[in-house]
């Protein structure tokens, strides 16, 4: 790992093991982009990867009697629009005189050992100096005074590169920054695959596919949070790539409110690739001297396809984007009440579910919505957050303690972010939620979204919230976050900061979190919003876990959980197991197919065990006897996407150890079939010369072979549907059938 400049030739070379990252200080004093992608040699002038040499008809020069000095032609690393480039920029700065033009020019760089965190935002980080190095690049618009120091922090051990921007007003005017990109990236071309993870509620981060054409192509969120809509998240690939060779880069985004994410393609057929902060609605005032920080954007680039890109992420991630006591730990199983029980429980109903699920060996029990206040349904209690006399006489510390007793850990659901109107804090507050002070304000599930832009605000719930954790024993934290932001103003601030609230508002958050989590550093934080809608890195750097769906049938899990993985880790996934017919799509599915997409994340279960069969209840005890003997090698080892569901009716992944010797494969098919082919799934990640053991469930033997003939030629997953099902288990080859296969090398 190294940061090279070659003084000569202004060059900046970022560049480990895997890759290159090159650019250098234009004769215009701009920074020009000339290469990003698998590592190339050092001490070499690359500067011939920019077109300075050829004139275009109908382009704007920069020089006077100068043809080939265009910004619209030239490959740029912080563009801004207007100043030859008519390309979108990545800043634009408002200034009193009416000007949106800015002339950020190189004045001096820094190389410093590790990385330098972010004031206020969450970010990826190095524990030791010598696991990343870092270049601070600082620029100045001299007209104006503005600063611009941009950072670029490669890791010695990961093909990544983490951007970031930061603005200070050296001037004597107040400004505005309408526009500041995280990231921008121009690309030498634009043959390109653009792969998003949509949805909505219940179907988040599914995987579509669409060919870059020029024009702008975007994702985005103007929800106030990251969204199930589309995830701050997007793959570039090559058109010949596929999850195991070929090129594919990864955009992600460490921030959990409103994003732009966009793909331009120019008619010279380049694509420049922008990453930050939503420009709409937004815009920061910057008096004299005050400084502004956009939040991280990391890139992966891979070589070897799209797994090889996703398991760069989830090892940076997984140790250096989650922080805390639960990072190297492996999840507790844990029940959660609500599927259970909804509202309709009290304390010695909540006792017994807890009971049963010991009795399975479920080592966690968590109280869901309805604990505190008048919180009886949707309409009454949040924000006053104290446990309801009447279903908890002992309050929380008591039930905790009773939980305890049995020898389970406790957790506890919390929405602290919303408050209803039948409540003591509207009541006392109504101005203290998001709102335009004359307009109507619009609910969304009976609630409105506290103004967590105001420093007030947030320390109220704080000292509300840390009351209740200091007296009880609790150990788990389920921290949701149930609509989206209308609406969107505050009167904590004036007129000229009203484009400042959205975020605001998540910096508030961010501040809540950093508080709770470094006063109770014991407890496993959760993230939730509506199940997927805050799905971000920028969670995941408080709350290393994520209930990834409301949606926990079997069958639709498939689709969430191989959708997610691009990005994230398994053990960010919050995956259980729940009742059936499902309480979101009504399906009926197998227990056993619920357990075996579950165990590919934090595994845990959202019913009551006491009402299943009997025969239900063994399985299920056998289930957490299954994932306990494997649960370390599903939450930190290497993941491979196998058969992809959306693009067939199969599904197939696995996890490899660190040390290759063993392996967890999981196969799905979705409907059933009669008479189809005879069918091999080829393996990943294994020794090819060690000779493996192969267990069906991990009990049944299927025979020995070598790794290199499972990746080669592959696993027989061929089952009794080839043929007419007519064996006692044909009921186990309908729809949304699975089997799980252990290997172990001998």
């Amino acid at each position: 790992m190294t940061i090279q400049f070659d003084n000569l030739h202004k060059q900046f070379h970022l560049c480990n093991d895997s890759v290159s990252y090159i650019f250098k200080v234009l004769r215009n004093g701009h920074l020009g982009q000339l290469y990003f992608g698998r590592r190339l040699p050092l001490d070499r002038d690359y500067g011939y990867l920019q077109d300075l040499v050829h004139y275009r008809p109908m382009s704007a020069q920069a020089y006077e009697g100068e043809y080939t000095f265009s910004l619209e032609q030239i490959k740029q690393e912080y563009p801004s629009y207007g100043t030859t480039d008519f390309r979108e920029g990545a800043v634009e700065v408002a200034q009193q005189d009416g000007s949106r033009l800015s002339d950020f020019c190189y004045v001096s760089h820094e190389i410093v050992a590790g990385k330098p965190a972010l004031s206020g935002l969450p970010a990826t980080y190095a524990e030791q100096p010598e696991e990343a190095e870092t270049l601070l690049i600082t620029l100045q618009d001299a007209r104006t005074g503005m600063e611009l120091v941009l950072s670029y922090t490669i890791f010695a051990e990961e093909a990544a590169i983490a951007r970031s921007a930061w603005f200070r007003n050296n001037g004597s005017q107040v400004v505005r920054l309408n526009r500041a990109m995280s990231l921008s990236l121009d690309m030498p071309d634009a043959d390109f695959d653009m792969v998003q993870f949509s949805g909505w509620w219940s179907r988040e981060r599914h995987k579509l596919v669409s060919h870059l054409r020029p024009g702008i192509q975007s994702i985005g969120s103007l929800r106030g949070q990251s969204s199930h809509t589309h995830n701050p998240f997007l793959i570039l690939k090559r058109p010949n790539a596929d999850e195991n060779q070929g090129e594919a880069i990864g955009f992600s985004l460490v921030y959990s409110g409103n994003f732009l994410a966009q793909v331009e393609v120019d008619t010279f057929n380049t694509a420049r690739i922008m990453l930050g902060l939503h420009p709409q609605g937004f815009s920061w005032q910057l008096k004299p001297g005050e400084a502004f920080q956009t939040p991280e954007a990391v890139l992966v680039y891979s070589c070897q396809g799209m797994n090889g890109m996703s398991q760069t992420f989830h090892s940076l991630y997984r140790s250096r984007l989650a922080r805390g006591a639960w990072r190297d730990r492996v999840c507790p199983i844990l029940i959660n009440n609500w599927e259970a029980t909804y509202f309709d429980f009290d304390e010695d109903k909540l006792v017994r579910i807890a009971s049963k699920a010991k009795e399975a060996g479920v080592e966690l029990f968590v109280l869901d919505d309805g604990w505190f206040s008048t919180r009886r349904d949707d309409y009454h209690g949040l924000g006053d957050w104290w446990p309801t006399e009447g279903l908890l006489p002992n309050g929380i510390k008591g039930l905790a303690e009773r939980i305890n007793g049995m020898g389970m850990r406790f957790g506890l659901w919390v929405e602290l972010e919303m408050v209803n109107k039948d409540t003591e804090l509207y009541r006392q507050h109504p101005d203290w939620i998001i709102h335009v002070e004359g307009r109507k304000s619009s609910h969304g599930r009976n609630q409105y979204v506290l103004d967590f832009s105001r420093p007030e605000v947030v320390d109220y719930i704080h000292d509300a919230i840390y009351k209740v954790l200091k007296d009880a024993n609790i150990d788990y934290i389920k921290w949701d976050m149930n609509r989206s932001i209308t609406e969107c103003g505050s009167a904590g601030w004036p007129a000229e900061q009203q484009g400042e609230i959205f975020h605001r508002y998540i910096l508030g958050v961010y501040d809540l979190y950093e508080r709770l989590t470094s006063e109770f550093p014991h407890i496993l934080f959760e993230s939730c919003a509506s199940g997927g809608g805050r799905f971000d890195p920028g969670m995941f750097y408080y709350a290393p876990q994520a209930w990834t769906s409301d949606d926990t049938d079997g069958g639709e899990r498939i689709y969430i959980q191989y959708g997610t993985s691009y990005g994230y880790p398994l053990s960010f996934m919050g995956s259980h197991v729940s009742i059936t017919p499902n309480h979101q799509v009504f399906r009926e599915t197998s227990l056993k197919l619920r357990g075996d997409v579950a165990y590919f994340g934090t595994f845990g279960y959202e019913l009551d065990l006491g009402r299943l069969p009997e025969e239900e209840f063994q399985q299920v005890k056998e289930q957490i006897k299954f994932m306990k003997q494997y649960r370390e090698l599903i939450q930190f080892g290497t993941f491979y996407r196998l058969l992809d569901p959306f693009a067939g009716n199969e599904a197939a992944w696995m996890v490899v150890s660190p040390d290759r010797k063993q392996a967890l494969v999981g196969y799905y098919r979705l409907m059933a079939k009669t008479c189809t082919p005879f069918t091999l799934t080829r393996l990943q990640g294994l020794l090819p010369e060690a000779e493996y053991e192969v267990l069906v469930e991990g009990r049944q033997a299927m025979g020995s072979f070598a790794g290199s003939e499972l990746m080669a030629a592959g696993l027989v997953t061929t089952d009794e549907s080839c043929g007419e099902q007519k064996t006692a288990e044909k009921v186990a080859c309908g729809d949304f059938y699975s089997r799980l296969f252990v290997l172990q090398a001998k």
